[in-house]
């Protein structure tokens, strides 16, 4: 994050470090995120709650964009049952 970018890619962005390492990472990304866009890849809903206001799903081999975040959150759950 030492870099300011007009668009992050971010792999899990949270997913290493201590707990302090994790909230210093969250701030420093949210700080970031207002001032440009971010295209994140995150397992966790709670993070994908956090820092995303539209999704993309990939179902079998297909991307399907979501400008209702909560409703692509309900695809991804059902595809993972």
């Amino acid at each position: 994050m030492g870099i300011k970018f007009d668009t992050y890619l971010v792999d899990e962005v949270t997913a290493v470090g201590d707990q302090a390492f994790k909230r210093k990472s969250q701030q420093i990304f949210l700080e970031r995120v207002k001032n440009a866009s971010a295209i994140l890849v995150n397992h966790s809903m709670g993070e994908v709650r956090k820092f995303c206001n539209a999704a993309v799903v990939l179902e079998n081999g297909k991307a399907k964009y979501f400008a209702d975040l909560e409703e692509a959150i309900a695809l991804h759950e059902k595809t993972l049952g």
